[in-house]
This record gives structure tokens, C-alpha cells and sequence, in this order.
């Protein structure tokens, strides 16, 4: 098992490594798009897969259970990130849905998966700040999981993680956190999975190279749209157009 140090330095270098600072809450499904030859697949993987990494000299792909609430995805591609760029182990790795993992290769990539999405340093100051001080309360934890876009469970486990709540009480605050983040102004996205239309989708290094295929006009277009359709992005294929025509603002 890595120390929190350690994690919380791999997490600052890799943001900063894809173009973003230490301490602000990040919009990590664009920043991945900043890693080259990556492919990334959003896909319902049942529940008990939270997501898996494939990585070797020729292959990146990650794929994100999309059945899982939008918080949840978020920390799962920053516990894949971990895997893709810092496990030895080996070049295939799937995950569980459960937070608290038994290994340590598990946990390492938890805690990292924490650090890239709420740094150690703008965490502790958040709350503080949200907290003046005085115990926290379920008000307190989801502005915090807002502000920094994490999952409740994983919020909840972080502030275990730093003394901050006891692990006796994380099923005192699992309960009414849609209802009370409506009620207190905040969009509930965070705590609801992809549309169903939506959760099957390819983004990335395949597109990429599909397109390169058709630009240089080495298949034909049958292929391509073969291609398009076995990545689930029938959208391309047959440039559908969900919103009804494309108003660029």
C-alpha cells in the first residue's frame, strides 16, 4: 500500500501533466481527452463492475460502468487513471463497484482516485470553509461533493479517510441526498446515471483513427459506418442530429 503522500503526489503530477493545476475541481472526462491513443468506452457493465483499464504498447482503453450515478463515473476514470499510469501489475485490470477494496492495489488506486478529484490541500481548506469549524453535516457534505464533483460514497469515505467523520455514521448520511441536494439549489446529475440513450458511447483514439481511414479514403464508406456502429456512435454514422439542427453560440 502507497502512503497518502505519495498518492496525493502522483494525482497532483498526472493533472498537471494533462494540462491542469494542483488544487481546482476538474472536468476530468475533457481532461482525458488530452491523453493521446486513448480510448474511452462508456458502457453498462452490470453491478458489479465499476469500470476496467487495458493498457500495453499498442493499446489504452478504459471503459466506464454508465449505469453508475455521473459522480461515480467521475471517480471511477480518476481510480482507472491510476491503473493506466502508475500499476505495474499488469496490463489488465477490472474493478469493482465497492469502495473499500481488500488489496492494496485496489486501495492505492482509490485513495489516488480521491487526491486527482479533491486535492489534499483545497479539500482540508473546503472544509473548513464549509464547516466553519463545527461538525459536518449532510448540508455540508454534499456542497463539498458538489463543489468538487464526487460521488456521495466516495465523499463519505473521504472525510473518513480524514478524520472528519467516523466510519459508524457513513449510513447516517447516505439517506434523503437527492431530496436535500434539490432543496438546497444544486442540480441532482451528480447522483443519477447517464440516460439510457446515451449509455453506450466510444470517445477518443478509435474515432480518431476511424476518421484518418475515411480522410485518406482506405475503405469504403460501408466500413467506416460498420466501424461508427460497433462503437455505438450510430449518431456519426447517420449524422443524426438530437437537438433538431446545430446552433453554435
Amino acid at each position: 500500500m502507497l502512503d497518502k503522500l505519495d498518492l496525493n503526489t502522483k494525482a497532483q503530477e498526472l493533472r498537471e501533466k494533462l494540462g491542469e493545476d494542483a488544487n481546482s475541481p476538474v472536468d476530468i472526462f475533457s481532461l482525458v481527452n488530452q491523453i493521446k491513443e486513448l480510448t474511452l468506452v462508456l458502457y453498462p457493465l452490470g453491478d458489479n463492475i465499476s469500470g476496467m483499464c487495458l493498457r500495453d504498447d499498442q493499446i489504452k482503453l478504459i471503459a466506464i460502468n454508465s449505469s453508475m450515478s455521473y459522480g461515480r463515473q467521475r471517480f471511477s476514470l480518476a481510480h482507472e487513471l491510476f491503473h493506466m499510469y502508475y500499476d505495474n501489475a499488469t496490463g489488465f485490470n477490472v474493478c469493482s463497484k465497492v469502495l473499500d477494496p481488500k488489496s492494496d492495489n485496489e486501495r492505492n488506486a482509490d485513495q489516488f482516485a480521491s487526491y486527482f478529484i479533491a486535492p489534499y490541500k483545497s479539500f482540508r481548506d473546503a472544509v473548513k470553509k464549509e464547516s466553519a469549524g463545527g461538525q459536518i453535516t449532510l448540508q455540508n457534505i454534499i456542497a463539498l461533493e458538489q463543489y468538487f464533483g464526487m460521488s456521495h460514497l466516495a465523499m463519505l469515505w473521504r472525510l473518513v479517510s480524514e478524520g472528519y467523520l467516523s466510519k459508524n455514521s457513513i449510513n447516517e448520511y447516505s439517506c434523503g441526498v437527492k431530496t436535500t441536494a434539490r432543496n438546497l439549489g444544486y442540480d441532482d446529475t451528480l447522483y443519477s446515471p447517464t440516460p439510457v440513450d446515451h449509455r453506450k458511447r466510444t470517445l477518443g483514439h478509435y474515432l480518431i483513427q476511424v476518421d484518418l481511414l475515411r480522410e485518406k479514403d482506405l475503405v469504403s464508406q460501408g466500413k467506416i459506418d460498420e466501424l461508427l456502429i460497433e462503437a455505438y456512435r450510430d449518431d456519426i454514422a447517420f449524422g443524426l442530429c438530437e437537438d433538431g439542427g446545430e446552433v453554435i453560440d
